[in-house]
């Protein structure tokens, strides 16, 4: 008597054969914890307000469903479409897309600003079933006609909370009221404030929330740590850094462009695969630099936070944040590109004497005490020691049971 095994991995998840073979394809072998609990809903046609951090697998979890419910029929306009808040989560997507997608015959497009309207249009007329893209050049061909939505049926807007952050709620709003009622709405947020919380209220009928975000706001498996260093000697500690760590790649992270491209100077003349990302760039060159950074030519990538949410490269194994951001929220969004998908990632923070607070502020959103580096060899980058005759100022934190003490010259 033959007994027929139970199935496992996704062929637990009643996916067409199209779409595992597509999923054997790719290499994946098992369904994160995000797709294992998105897709089986998805799959019955529910709303889903689906809660996860980036690096989950949640942009598989929300092309699957799509996926497996297409058909190979020459359907005028797309079926279904993706908002995302930045370009390069829409290529990132879109190239996620067509790695998944079960047939040739079933085409993403990537629309977003910076390309050349002719050759988007181009694009565009030979056919696709996926639109993926940013609101403002979505709404911009809509407004010129070359984009239908009447044949939509399936809807998802990533990174929401992002979206809503940089000001697309009015675009988002008049894409949705241009797509069919009846349809199938997703919506993947890191967060849920009151306006996702709005705008779900609005638009989506009945939406199942699964919230596989963890409680505290941090990620486990990314070892944090501090170096104290005079604003003068940042470079030369980062130099250090690097000859120590030997990174596999890395992302060092700058507060302005300026100082992205002043970075990234000094850096190149010392370290060759090096390059710079900023929003002032053009967009072929942000295109062929996200290429290189993901084919792994390229090792140290300077960036402003342009980089710092969305963007999903396997190989990164280091985050420096060679200047601390303003918002705490942006510390954990920069340091969650490295230890991906359950790797270990590092990420090492440098501290000036003047910002004891803001790391202050920074531990206490993530509820994590971040540990300095007390490695000898980074002794001499520590801020000077004061001289009696110096007058101080000093700033002490306290942390509990400890304290941490910055002295500068004032």
């Amino acid at each position: 008597m033959l007994v027929e095994k139970s199935k496992t991995g996704f062929h637990a998840l009643n996916l067409s054969a199209g779409v595992l073979s597509a999923i054997d394809r790719v290499g994946y072998k098992k369904p994160t914890p995000i797709q294992a609990a998105f897709i089986p809903y998805a799959l019955k046609g529910r709303d889903i307000l689906g809660q996860a951090q980036t690096g989950t697998g949640k942009t598989a979890a929300f092309l699957l469903p799509f996926f497996n419910s297409w058909q190979d029929r020459n359907e005028p306009g797309p079926q279904a479409i993706v908002l995302a808040p930045t370009r390069e989560l829409v290529v990132q997507v879109a190239e996620e897309a067509a790695k998944l997608s079960p047939s040739k015959h079933c085409r993403p497009m990537a629309i977003y600003g910076g390309q050349r309207m002719g050759t988007q249009l181009r694009d565009m007329k030979k056919g696709f079933n996926i639109a993926i893209g940013t609101p403002g050049r979505v709404l911009d061909h809509l407004g010129r006609g070359t984009l239908q939505l009447d044949r939509v049926r399936y809807v998802v807007l990533d990174e929401a909370d992002r979206m809503l952050d940089i000001g697309f709620r009015p675009d988002i709003e008049r894409i949705l009221r241009r797509c069919p009622e009846q349809r199938q709405t997703m919506l993947l947020s890191a967060t849920l404030p009151p306006p996702v919380l709005r705008l779900a209220q609005r638009y989506m009928h009945r939406p199942l929330h699964i919230n596989l975000s963890p409680q505290k706001i941090t990620v486990a498996n990314i070892r944090q740590s501090y170096v104290s260093v005079d604003p003068d000697r940042k470079f030369d500690l980062l130099l250090k850094v690097i000859e120590r760590e030997q990174p596999k790649q890395c992302i060092i992270f700058c507060e302005r462009k300026r100082w992205a491209d002043d970075l990234f100077e000094v850096l190149n003349a010392k370290h060759q695969r090096a390059a710079v990302m900023h929003g002032d760039l053009e967009q072929s060159t942000r295109n062929r630099i996200m290429q290189k950074f993901r084919d792994g030519q390229i090792t140290y990538l300077v960036a402003t936070d342009v980089v710092g949410r969305g963007i999903d490269v396997m190989g990164i194994s280091h985050i420096i944040n060679y200047d601390l951001p303003g918002d705490p929220e942006n510390y954990v969004h920069r340091i969650g590109r490295t230890g991906r998908m359950g790797k270990d990632g590092i990420a090492i923070a440098f501290v000036t004497p003047d910002q004891g607070e803001l790391l202050t502020r920074i531990e206490s959103f993530i509820n994590h005490l971040i540990p300095e580096d007390e490695s000898a060899e980074f002794d001499e980058f520590r801020p000077l020691k004061v001289e009696k005759e110096d007058k101080v100022k000093e700033y002490v934190p306290v942390y509990g049971n400890r304290t941490r003490k910055y002295s500068q010259r004032v």
